[in-house]
């Protein structure tokens, strides 16, 4: 899809726009695309007598496996909210009983309150923001009143999501409130990042489910469901082609439930998230060219007093080229080569001072 736009395309219909998912994104491994075949078995059996032990499986697999989507749309769907933002149209799901939802920051904006719409009400409810953390592109609203018969989303377990799993995406997108699309897990344990124009939030996020179920401009903050009836991720984001500038299909991004829980279960309490989980340098930093104009490090402005930087005997005006065994050349990839470690953790930062090649290790503090 194209770059990140929270407005990016009015729905013909209703005055507001969808949010999100058309965010411009940067992986730190090369995306495999899964292609599913479907019905060729169907093809052939279709030759055969009527009485052939085939002919008549079939029909009744998929018969099964459309219940099972079935089943699992009527249980989850009613979870899924339409968010109005302003001008803008996002989704979110159902976070408890006491009418917290999630969605995500960039749906968000700078709004503090909201209008939603929940699958099964007609009038939209008014809402109120608790708190937003753009770092992990999440945040958390809760209605005004609990509705009646308002129903909580059941989350998974993202240690159980594989590749190849059945997944069905749910949300609003471009303004169709209670859509439901349909694709495999394409991936698991991808590193994204999220342009920081356009209404991205520009955050670089570890651990995605990639999913090959259509995710579109307002999808963003709605359900990737499991067909256990399990949301399992945030859908957040889709691929754009670099070369076309157009959507890439069926590469989109999800959020794994467990950071969602992590994040929402924080704010909620504390109304901030107080235990990020994210490693962190503790630097201001911006990216250097070289005489060619080209990105070749991530020169150091100031470094937080006592901070990890600090105590591993990095300073102001150093140039990280190298963080373990990932080549630093500007601020997303050092976002990217943090994003999967954790604080606490010991990393070997190699860096110019004066143009003298050095290495230290820096024990790493947190977001």
């Amino acid at each position: 899809m194209d770059s990140p736009h929270r407005r990016a395309a009015r729905h013909p219909i209703r005055p507001v726009r969808p949010a999100g998912c058309r965010l411009l994104l940067s992986l730190t491994a090369a995306i495999s695309t899964a292609a599913l075949a479907a019905g060729c078995a169907g093809a052939s059996a279709a030759a055969k007598p009527e009485s052939s032990t085939r002919a008549i499986a079939l029909p009744k697999v998929a018969n099964d496996l459309q219940s099972d989507y079935e089943a699992v749309i009527k249980a989850v769907l009613p979870s899924v909210v339409q968010i109005e933002a302003g001008d803008s149209l996002g989704s979110g799901i159902v976070y408890d009983d006491k009418g917290h939802l999630i969605t995500n920051a960039h749906v968000v904006g700078g709004e503090k309150t909201f209008q939603v719409t929940t699958a099964t009400g007609e009038q939209p409810l008014p809402a109120k923001l608790v708190s937003s953390y753009p770092q992990q592109d999440l945040a958390v609203l809760k209605l005004d009143q609990v509705p009646a018969g308002l129903k909580p989303a059941t989350f998974g377990d993202s240690a159980q999501v594989e590749v190849g799993q059945i997944v069905l995406a749910m949300g609003s997108p471009l303004g169709l409130s209670s859509s439901v699309t349909q694709g495999i897990v394409s991936a698991v344990g991808r590193t994204v990042t999220e342009s920081a124009s356009g209404g991205g939030t520009g955050a670089t996020i570890a651990n995605m489910v990639q999913t090959s179920a259509a995710i579109n401009p307002g999808n963003s903050g709605g359900a990737l469901v499991n067909l256990d009836s399990e949301v399992i991720g945030v859908p957040t984001l889709a691929a754009t082609d670099p070369n076309l500038g157009s959507a890439a299909p069926g590469i989109g991004f999800a959020i794994p439930a467990s950071m969602v829980k992590t994040v929402a279960d924080q704010i909620i309490k504390y109304g901030r998230v107080t235990d990020s989980g994210r490693a962190a340098l503790g630097i201001i930093g911006r990216t250097v060219l070289d005489d060619n104009y080209q990105p070749s490090g991530v020169a150091i402005v100031e470094v937080e007093k006592d901070g990890p930087a600090d105590r591993a005997g990095l300073r102001a005006g150093d140039i990280i080229t190298q963080v373990g065994n990932a080549s630093i050349t500007d601020l997303t990839s050092l976002a990217q080569a943090l994003a999967s470690d954790k604080p606490g953790e010991k990393v070997a930062v190699t860096f110019l001072r004066e143009g003298e090649r050095k290495s230290t290790q820096v024990t790493l503090g947190e977001i």
